[in-house]
């Protein structure tokens, strides 16, 4: 069976649990292109009836945004914020035959193997793209990027060899490492996972600055009438405290965000320190996009 990516982990988590929630089908469109920036503008481009909405995350509204030299939307007025429903790390994984096991071993085989080694992204500009990036910069080295449309074909191509390495979130490498299709490297967050108690950190190994944990959130079209925002902030926390989306976040390693959290109101003042904090690292890696 081929890999999914996150919007088909936790997205159909939270649609099928919004389905029930709100007594009505919610049904995903899983749209490629751009590191997430064609799906976020047609998300913020879509009627605001309340009857279109985007899972977005980090990515989308954190980091595209500053690495684009004329992003096509503005993540703090182009969308109406819903809620931050939760929080997923992102881990280093390899393929399989790759001669490392650890972090401190990865960046020394990597500086002797740069000219030959290609790391994987589901599009340039995408948290994946990001993170490889900034990973790439503290080694000190430039190993090719490879752009795919979409999270699944990089990491089939990453299992048949063909890639090096991927920074992929959880939700997507937990299965493939726990099957031993990939090999688990580091953890690129501040702190170890649940799932995968045995894996370091970056920060354990002294790279402070290689934090690429992301987030999950849902916003609607700038526009849409505040009673709907409401009712879709209120059924998400519903869904999210639901013991079997609880259950099923914790096999994937991702963690449900604390009630305070999901509120329209705090991820209306988070996405702009998101933006803030992104923008110096995204700066100095030197990379950006027309």
């Amino acid at each position: 069976m081929p890999p999914v990516g996150p919007v088909d982990t936790v997205g159909r988590i939270m649609a099928n649990g919004l389905s029930a929630a709100l007594g009505q089908q919610v049904v995903i469109e899983n749209v490629g292109g751009a590191g997430g920036m064609t799906g976020a503008t047609r998300g913020a481009r879509a009627t605001p009836d309340g009857y279109t909405m985007l899972l977005g995350g980090l990515a989308v509204l954190g980091q595209l945004p500053n690495l684009y030299k004329h992003p096509l939307y503005d993540p703090m007025t182009d969308f109406a914020p819903v809620a931050l429903f939760a929080d997923s790390a992102r881990i280093l994984i390899t393929r399989k035959d790759l001669p490392v096991n650890a972090l401190l071993e990865f960046m020394a085989y990597a500086k002797v193997n740069q000219a030959k080694m290609q790391f994987a992204s589901s599009g340039a500009g995408s948290g994946m793209h990001i993170c490889g990036v900034l990973l790439d910069r503290i080694m000190g080295t430039s190993i090719t990027h490879i752009p795919y449309r979409g999270s699944s074909p990089a990491l089939q191509d990453m299992m048949a060899g063909r890639i090096d390495f991927i920074c992929e979130q959880i939700s997507t490498a937990l299965p493939l490492i726990q099957s031993g299709a990939v090999k688990a490297i580091a953890t690129l967050g501040p702190a170890r996972v649940p799932t995968l108690p045995d894996l370091p950190t970056a920060q354990e190994y002294g790279i402070a600055d290689l934090d690429c944990s992301t987030w999950s959130a849902f916003v609607f079209p700038r526009g849409t009438p505040d009673p709907i925002v409401g009712r879709l902030a209120q059924a998400t926390s519903e869904v999210v405290d639901f013991p079997v989306t609880r259950e099923r976040f914790a096999a994937l390693g991702v963690t449900v965000a604390a009630p305070g959290r999901r509120s329209p109101e705090y991820l209306a003042q988070f996405v702009p320190q998101e933006l803030r904090k992104w923008a110096d690292p995204i700066k100095a890696s030197g990379v950006s996009m027309d």
